[in-house]
């Protein structure tokens, strides 16, 4: 850096044009009188306002970029002549930097003179020595450490100088041993080395001769000290000439245990044999050579610190990576040890922030969770923060977290199952199975048993799509079994109410028989019933409990759900679950009336006696007909859907919610004979919102529970309706307007609806397969004359359902004889496809067989966690 002196009596600078200009500044003044001269001020190299603007300064007065924006500003072109003051170009005095001048050189001088004094020589002569003094002396620096355990202070024994100066030189050279045994030259029997040889007569200190500089620095650094301690006692600063150190004429050496005491010197109070008095002038420079190379000894030792720890954490940093990695896998971890391989590639997609995962999460949501709204899954912290005592989500239990995540692979298999991914879904779904196995042994914890049993219901669900129905009644009383514990759990009847509605799909197809159920009760027994259950009942108008565990336990639920709704009664239950469980009844209410007409129709009364004809839920029904008869039910139920939507915030639809609604309100209208078709307005605009809402929102259609049935009855209703019209068109009798836009209107929302049923029927086993129905005939719109009588669409070809209650809307045209003879052929006729398609495996194509075989190959899976299971509950 550039510095600027100038003379206050005579000084001048060259200006920016070449002239001579006065260097006087308000940086530099005259002092004293008479004229005299000041000392020269050191000045920056920049002036004030280039060092503002951070701009370059040529040094001139004044500078260029001063002139040329006094030039700018006056538009002028010349500084000739121009008062100095006016360009604002000032100076200022340069801040001192570095050390004050001379005490550098002060204080190196006193060091060198101490270092070359007799007693420091002398001192240097004995240390050096002393290499060789065994366990009562160096020991190798170590044992005793650098001075010995015993140092009391320098001078004789009992002289008064000892006791003054002992103590704190006592304290200081101890304090002294600790930071030289920091830097590791105390205890360490390998530090100078007692297998070394002795320090001072030649060869390197034990084995180690990079220690020499440090012993040397401690050497001194230790005559410093002695002296320093002693001046700032007061006391002189020359050892004794003729004792030497204290405890020489006792036979102790200077490092002997029982101390070296202070020599004997006197100091200003004249206390002390045979003392020297140092010159107090020199004191500062003493204790600022003691004060840095103190300084020195600490930066070495802090330089020495931080390379051993360095060392260290290289040395410890795999070794911890190793233990993070098998502590994070011992607490079940992302890594997701113990599970297999075929489990661990599918981790992934269930983070929230995988897109395929996000993707099959969509596709469940919008078919299944739109229906039954179950409560989302929590995060792995959601859930760390949930439990009594919060925890770190890296530390959560194995267990704990395998239950999260078989609930997470039961979501996403049945999104894979809704978007035709089946081989995806057949491996989440297996992914599911080995999580729960994880599980199974270990008591899971009661934050997530809810979890676990929402796991059981979801894939018993999938394993319902799959008409493995033997499985869904397994997994169903499993869930039970959980949910048998899980009183006062928020949820809660949210899962019951899913339960409800999808047992009402099983009550449907299996046309409400007990006795074409599994047995199941040697693999899942039962759950035991509860005492005095009609006690324990908090809706005395019923007879039944509304209590969770209550209605597990039901002897009457352990297959499927019967009797009174248990959700719906309760009336501290949400809006929507109680309206879900409403539905689910005045669906059991409906097929126990089609199986009753049935049961008159044919006329076979070996069928079912007469003990079992009135099933739980007639018996419930007739003994409760205002509120629990089908009509009500559903109005109740569309009543509690908007109560629901009236008081929440959230921006779903319920878009399944309506569609079921709107389709069991056209199906129990009784309708109009005097209409075309024998449909009223509102029963056909029921019709017409279950058939287009199925067609907006196809992922409708694997909704869990009877949905898919009742969109193609309502589409066999607008076959009705639409043979009606075209009926009556064909009369004679020329249509209006409205009668020909609503055909064409019903006849498009038809044909769109059967080729969404067709591809979906194509893609169920053959058990689960509702109506084939057939297409409009559009040959007798051209020639209906010749053949008048001839249907529309002819329901005759209809391959109909084997469930009674679908059945009953194809043949509601037909006379009970026919309607009798053409269920007994649907029946043998589903009978011989179920057949066919068990043993059909060879027929199908490649894919549909490596299909078959993963589906096989998983089914062992299941079958080892269901044993597992029916040992545990039997147990």
């Amino acid at each position: 850096r550039r510095e600027r002196f100038s003379d206050t009596s005579n000084s001048s600078m060259k200006g920016s044009s070449g002239g001579t200009t006065n260097a006087t500044s308000s940086g530099s003044t005259n002092s004293g009188s008479g004229g005299g001269s000041s000392p020269a001020i050191a000045l920056c190299a920049s002036c004030d306002r280039c060092r503002a603007r951070k701009t370059k300064c040529d040094g001139n007065r004044p500078c260029g970029n001063c002139a040329a924006k006094y030039l700018k500003k006056h538009k002028l072109t010349s500084i000739e002549g121009i008062d100095l003051s006016l360009f604002e170009c000032v100076y200022s005095p340069a801040k001192r930097r570095g050390p004050v001048p001379g005490r550098v050189g002060q204080a190196r001088k006193a060091s060198e003179a101490l270092d070359h004094s007799p007693s420091n020589e002398r001192s240097g002569d004995l240390m050096a020595q002393m290499g060789g003094v065994n366990a009562t002396g160096l020991n190798g620096m170590g044992g005793q450490g650098m001075l010995g355990a015993g140092l009391g202070g320098m001078g004789g024994m009992g002289g008064m100088g000892g006791m003054l100066g002992g103590d704190q030189v006592t304290a200081d050279l101890l304090q002294q041993q600790a930071q030289l045994a920091a830097l590791g030259m105390g205890n360490r029997d390998d530090a100078f080395g007692q297998q070394g040889g002795a320090m001072g007569q030649g060869g390197q200190p034990g084995g180690q001769g990079q220690l020499d500089d440090q012993m040397a620095l401690q050497r001194q650094m230790m005559l410093q000290h002695q002296n320093v301690m002693a001046l700032q006692a007061g006391l002189g600063g020359q050892f004794d000439q003729n004792q030497g150190w204290g405890g020489a004429a006792a036979g102790a050496s200077m490092f002997d245990q029982g101390g070296a005491g202070a020599p004997g010197i006197m100091g200003a109070q004249g206390i002390g044999p045979q003392g020297g008095s140092a010159g107090s002038s020199s004191m500062d420079s003493q204790q600022s050579a003691a004060q840095q190379q103190l300084n020195l000894l600490q930066q070495l030792q802090a330089q020495q610190q931080q390379q051993a720890a360095e060392q260290m954490i290289m040395q410890q940093q795999p070794a911890q990576r190793q233990r993070k990695a098998e502590n994070k896998d011992d607490v079940g971890g992302a890594s997701g040890k113990g599970l297999p391989q075929s489990v661990m590639k599918h981790l992934p997609l269930l983070e929230k922030n995988n897109p395929g995962g996000n993707r099959l999460r969509s596709y469940y949501s919008l078919s299944v969770d739109e229906l039954f709204c179950l409560p989302s899954i929590p995060t792995n912290e959601e859930y760390c923060s949930r439990l009594p005592t919060p925890i770190n989500p890296n530390l959560l239990p194995r267990f704990d977290l395998a239950a999260l995540q078989a609930a997470r692979f039961a979501e996403i298999a049945l999104g894979a199952l809704a978007n035709n991914q089946v081989a995806l879904a057949l491996e989440l779904s297996n992914a599911t199975v080995l999580c729960l196995r994880e599980c199974v042994e270990e008591p899971v914890h009661p934050s997530c048993m809810f979890d676990v049993a929402r796991a059981y219901l979801l894939h018993g669900i999938f394993r319902s799509f799959r008409a493995d129905m033997v499985r869904y009644f397994k997994y169903r009383r499993v869930c039970l079994t959980h949910l048998s514990q899980l009183d006062n759990i928020e949820g809660v009847e949210s899962l019951l109410a899913a339960i409800s509605f999808h047992d009402a799909w099983a009550y449907m197809i299996h046309n409400a028989s007990e006795a074409a159920l599994p047995d199941i009760d040697n693999s899942i027994p039962p759950l035991p019933a509860p005492h005095n259950s009609e006690q324990n009942g908090d809706n005395s108008r019923f007879s039944m409990s509304t209590i969770p565990s209550m209605i597990a336990s039901n002897p009457v639920n352990q297959m499927w759900i019967q009797g009174p709704p248990p959700v719906f009664i309760n009336n501290e239950a949400p809006a929507l679950s109680r309206s879900l469980d409403a539905l689910a009844c005045a669906i059991r209410s409906c097929c126990d009336q089609a199986n009753s007409r049935f049961e008159g129709m044919s006329g076979d009364a070996s069928g079912r006696c007469d003990d079992n004809c009135v099933t739980p839920t007639t018996a419930a029904v007739m003994a409760n007909q205002n509120e629990l008869c089908s009509r009500n039910m559903v109005l109740s139920a569309f009543t509690l859907l908007q109560q629901h939507e009236a008081s929440s915030s959230s921006t779903n639809k319920n878009h399944g919610h309506h569609l079921v609604i709107s389709a069991m309100d056209a199906f129990l209208e009784g309708g109009d004979e005097e209409e075309a078709g024998g449909f009223t307005d509102s029963q056909i605009q029921s019709l017409l919102s279950v058939c287009n809402t199925a067609v907006e929102h196809p992922l409708l259609l694997h909704q869990g529970g009877p949905t898919y049935h009742m969109v193609s009855n309502a589409a066999i209703l607008l076959c009705h309706l639409l043979n009606g019209m075209h009926a009556n068109r064909n009369s004679g009798d020329s249509p209006g307007e409205m009668e020909t836009a609503l055909f064409e209107e019903v006849l498009d929302t038809f044909i769109a609806v059967r080729k969404l049923l067709s591809i979906h029927r194509r893609k169920l086993p053959v058990r689960l397969r509702c109506h084939g129905i057939p297409r409009p005939n559009f040959a007798l719109e051209v020639n209906g004359a010749d053949n008048p009588g001839a249907p529309f669409i002819d329901l005759g070809e209809t391959l109909m359902c084997g469930c009674r209650g679908c059945q009953g809307f194809v043949l509601m045209a037909c006379s009970p004889c026919v309607a009798a003879e053409r269920a007994q052929a649907a029946a043998l006729k589903a009978e011989s496809a179920s057949e066919k398609d068990a043993y059909s495996i060879g027929e199908v194509n490649e894919f549909d067989k490596e299909l078959c075989d993963l589906g096989v190959e998983f089914d062992l899976d299941d079958d080892a966690l269901l044993n597992v299971l029916s040992r545990i509950i039997a147990t």
